[in-house]
């Protein structure tokens, strides 16, 4: 058995800095996407200042937007819903920052506490409320930007195999 370990053979990899990755300055794959969405929401200093709640209607603002992808901040007061919808060729990470919001979809309905993270990928089909009694904040990535948010029916849901990449 060979004691050497694979420092001692290798040396210290920092040192080889043509084998490092530059980082990126904007993210380009969904775990990088999940990445800013992560950092994003344990600084709250870059958005708890900028939410604002609505009872007429769920409260919107785009915090960042980069080659390709948008972030956006929205807060929901208890009742508050998107309706049955997707991205249209938009995927995307959303993220909850406070409260706790429901996820429903032909799978089921999932309640989603503050950092939970829910990941799909485009035609992904799903209505999110706000079931409890406190406001809710979310973060919302899409990658590419949001250009469409097709509306569903229940009807259209059921009937329909839903694509899409889930993750708590």
């Amino acid at each position: 058995m060979n004691s050497d370990s694979d420092l001692q053979i290798a040396g210290d990899i920092l040192e080889v800095t043509h084998l490092l990755q530059t980082p990126r300055e904007h993210p380009a794959t969904v775990a990088e996407f999940v990445g800013l969405a992560r950092s994003l929401a344990e600084d709250r200093s870059q958005w708890d200042h900028l939410v604002r709640y609505d009872a007429a209607s769920r409260w919107y603002h785009r915090l960042r937007t980069g080659p390709g992808y948008e972030v956006w901040l929205l807060s929901w007061v208890p009742g508050q819903g998107s309706g049955l919808h997707d991205h249209g060729r938009s995927s995307g990470v959303l993220t909850v920052l406070d409260g706790t919001l429901t996820e429903r979809t032909e799978r089921g309905t999932r309640a989603l506490r503050a950092g939970a993270q829910r990941v799909f990928a485009p035609g992904y089909v799903h209505e999110v409320v706000n079931d409890a009694l406190e406001p809710a904040v979310s973060l919302h990535v899409y990658y590419p930007g949001l250009t469409e948010m097709p509306m569903h029916t229940a009807q259209h849901c059921e009937a329909r195999d839903v694509p899409g990449v889930v993750t708590a």
